[in-house]
């Protein structure tokens, strides 16, 4: 007869690793008590208004503030030159030269002084007593600008005559990236069967996160310390990027974030603005709170994406990859945003190899300056464009030598006695069956089915496509990230990581970690980790690593909790420490029935119960984990796309996906992210596109004008694992917060191609544009 199972085995059992526990911070989202930046307001408060460019290039000849001073309410109007003496905003990720000289990295300070660059740029800023009076005051600053000639096309930024962005910057040229052995290349590509070549163009994003950008400075003058609560990526890394641009010591600068809605990268680096509000309370000494609205978001936020670049992909008689070139275009915008270059470059490059065994890769990029809001990483971060790159040149490749398009790509798979794996991008696979996991997609989307589907739609007057997209991405390199376990005087236990949740949904996944390791009940786990003041690392959250990094970090740091806790379990039990194990959340004396829970444990110390000298007195745990390796998260996505070819308009009609994410910690998040990044792939693909006007005004500037994807426009997704642990960390983790993008571009579009008999068309695959592809 089988024992009843213990409260710890239960707890486990129920929200362990591996199980779908519903997210922690949904009643209260749910309910309409999250804490927002802008839900925050304290006492004294004044209000912040910037005053942008109505021009996307220009000589700044003057700025009126007259007669905005005289205004009702207002406390003060500030312009570039009032913030002379603070650092600019930088660039995290330098990207060298083809000849290793280091990239342009224009001077950016939080205003402009001499020009403006990109129609949202800020030359002012105006304080008031209210947010109204603040506004009326803003319209009625004065900016006399000489306006200039306008780009705002990469490609078209480089050529001979075009407008000079930056003086110090010829041909607007940021940096001429170039990755592989050329000549080898060229070599390969001579001596190719076959050559496929396509242009292939990344379109431009709006990021469109839920909430926009929002923050709140207060400076005390009797501590000498500033305080920013606004919405980030992780408050450490934000307080030592404010505390470079004020010009203070990290320790003088607290970073506090409550729920973030949305930032898919955005949000990863200061603003402008956030300068000019400790200005104006270090001055006024008072607190100083500024919320962009929608149409300052468009404008001002970093956009995603704009790349565009001529594919070549060299293969031989039987299809085999012998090379892959991309040669081409990325644009930054007016200035350098977090990561710069990065997405464009080596972002691209490190994910172009994919799962195949492709020999050889060059990457020749010019980044370049133009008159557009700046470029920053946008979920994915080069990564589903690399995916997006290599999957349309192997479709196209696969129908104009006549191979099924499956049989090509299982011919270049990389085999899992291969691993591990180097691949031309320079990067080292640990893992993956990347042919299995294929079969196991095309088998779980009913491929089989699809003529009689394809059939069917034709007898309703429609086209029927299907399209793979067969990805692998490499997620963010290795960062130090915390592992805080701190037991609370009310029972609870904390966890204090230096990621941060903008959605993710980290508290459970987090909670069921430390269950797994500690058997703490699930219920008494908390979690802090927007406070930078309680941190001693943190890498942020960004580039699918959090899991991998926090994940890590928890485990090291339980490992610490059960050393102390032996010890003083030792005392308790009046044993010796090395006959003390842990088990399931229980100190027991070897051998024996003897033991005490963990929970009990704790309590015991809270009650101060007296212990030997040497002994620890606490369970508590601060903890640096040092690395989290790169991993590689890979999957095949399934798409089957409708078209109407009176409209042009195209439907997503059947969607499935199987995704390697190695371990899965928790089910129902990971197939919640994967669900968005398909949304958000499937938006890029077929709506949504940032159009500047020949000035270098946006015409896409709300959503009058800019397309976002509604429940309407997505099927049901079915969702299935084939899971290969990770090798490169203690869980087995590899990531799944930009996987849905990697695996969507290429499979509706591919699919769109299909069903137009294998046109191509780029992205936005628009009613117009599909229309024009039918009927040319």
């Amino acid at each position: 007869m089988n024992a009843p199972m213990a409260a710890n085995d239960l707890n486990l059992m129920k929200f362990g690793i591996g199980q779908p526990v519903p997210r922690q911070e949904d009643p209260t989202l749910l309910r309409g008590e999250g804490r927002y930046t802008d839900d925050m307001n304290l006492p004294n408060q004044a209000w912040c208004v910037m005053v942008r460019s109505q021009v996307a290039h220009g000589v700044i000849k003057g700025i009126d503030t007259a007669e905005a001073k005289t205004m009702p309410g207002v406390l003060g109007v500030w312009t570039g030159a009032d913030l002379a003496n603070y650092g600019p905003l930088k660039t995290l990720i330098p990207v060298p030269n083809r000849d290793g000289t280091p990239m342009k990295m224009p001077v950016r300070p939080s205003l402009a002084t001499d020009k403006v660059r990109f129609v949202g740029d800020p030359v002012a800023f105006v304080v008031a007593e209210t947010m109204a009076e603040a506004k009326d005051a803003a319209e009625a600053v004065v900016v006399d600008i000489d306006q200039l000639p306008a780009v705002t096309d990469a490609r078209e930024a480089t050529k001979p005559g075009a407008p000079v962005v930056f003086d110090d910057a010829p041909g607007n040229i940021c940096v001429d990236y170039l990755y592989g052995d050329s000549a080898k290349v060229a070599e390969a590509f001579a001596t190719a069967a076959h050559v496929t070549k396509l242009r292939l163009v990344s379109n431009r994003i709006v990021v469109c996160a839920m909430e926009p950008r929002s923050a709140v400075a207060d400076y005390d003058a009797k501590t000498d310390r500033y305080t920013l609560r606004a919405g980030n990526q992780g408050a450490f890394g934000l307080k030592h990027q404010m505390a470079d641009l004020l010009k203070i010591k990290p320790n003088q600068m607290r970073i506090l974030t409550g729920n973030v809605g949305g930032s898919f990268g955005m949000k990863g680096s200061p603003y402008p603005e956030y300068a000019g509000l400790f200005h104006a309370s270090k001055i006024l000494g008072r607190p100083v709170k500024w919320t962009d609205d929608r149409s300052g978001a468009f404008l001002s936020d970093q956009h995603g994406r704009d790349h565009d670049f001529d594919a070549e992909l060299a293969l031989d008689k039987d299809g085999k990859f012998l090379a892959v070139r991309l040669i081409g275009f990325a644009n930054v915008g007016g200035y350098l945003a977090n990561v710069g270059p990065l997405m464009g470059s080596m972002g691209v490059t490190r994910n172009l190899a994919a799962i195949y065994r492709t020999p050889l890769i060059e990457v020749a990029t010019k980044v370049a300056f133009t008159n557009t809001s700046p470029v920053g990483a946008y979920r994915g971060a080069g990564r589903p464009e690399a995916n997006y790159f290599m999957e349309r040149l192997i479709d196209t490749a696969a129908r104009e030598m006549g191979i099924d398009k499956v049989e090509m790509r299982k011919r270049n798979h990389i085999k899992p006695e291969e691993m591990p794996f180097k691949t031309a991008s320079g990067t080292t696979y640990d893992s993956g069956e990347f042919t299995t996991l294929l079969d196991k997609a095309l088998k779980f989307a009913d491929v089989a089915g699809f003529e009689a589907r394809k059939a069917e739609s034709k007898a309703r007057g429609k086209l029927r496509g299907l399209g793979i997209g067969d990805y692998l991405e490499v997620t963010a390199p290795p960062m130090k990230e915390m592992g805080g376990i701190r037991f609370e005087p009310n029972g609870d236990v904390t966890i204090i990581t230096g990621t941060l949740d903008y959605g993710q949904g980290h508290w459970s996944a987090f909670a069921q970690v430390l269950t797994e390791k500690l058997g703490i009940p699930f219920q008494k786990i908390k979690l802090i980790q927007g406070d930078s003041d309680l941190l001693i690392a943190g890498g942020g959250t960004g580039g699918s690593k959090s899991i991998m990094a926090s994940g890590a970090a928890i485990v090291e740091a339980s490992d610490q909790v059960i050393d102390k806790g032996k010890q003083i379990a030792g005392v308790v039990l009046e044993a010796s420490a090395a006959d003390i194990e842990f088990q399931l959340g229980r100190f027991t004396i070897v051998g024996t029935d003897r033991g005490i829970g963990i929970m009990e444990l704790a309590e015991r110390l809270r009650t101060g119960m007296k212990l030997p000298e040497g002994v620890p007195d606490t369970l508590d745990v601060n903890h640096v984990h040092e690395a989290a390796p790169s991993a590689f998260p890979n999957g095949a996505h399934v798409a089957e796309v409708e078209i109407d070819p009176d409209t042009g308009w195209v439907e997503v009609v059947k969607y499935t996906m199987v995704n390697d994410f190695g371990t899965v910690i928790n089910p129902l998040l990971v197939e919640g992210q994967s669900h968005g990044g398909v949304v958000q792939g499937i938006g890029q693909a077929l709506f949504e596109h940032v159009v500047y006007s020949e000035d270098g005004q946006i015409l896409t500037g709300s959503f009058t004008d800019y397309a976002l994807p509604r429940a309407s426009d997505t099927p049901s997704f079915r969702m299935d694992y084939h899971s290969v642990p990770a090798k490169t960390n203690v869980l087995g983790a590899k990531g799944c917060g930009e996987a849905g993008c990697a695996g969507s571009l290429p499979s509706v579009m591919n699919a769109i191609s299909d069903a137009l008999g294998g046109k191509h068309i780029n992205m936005p695959a628009t009613p117009e544009r599909v229309w024009e592809a039918l009927h040319s």
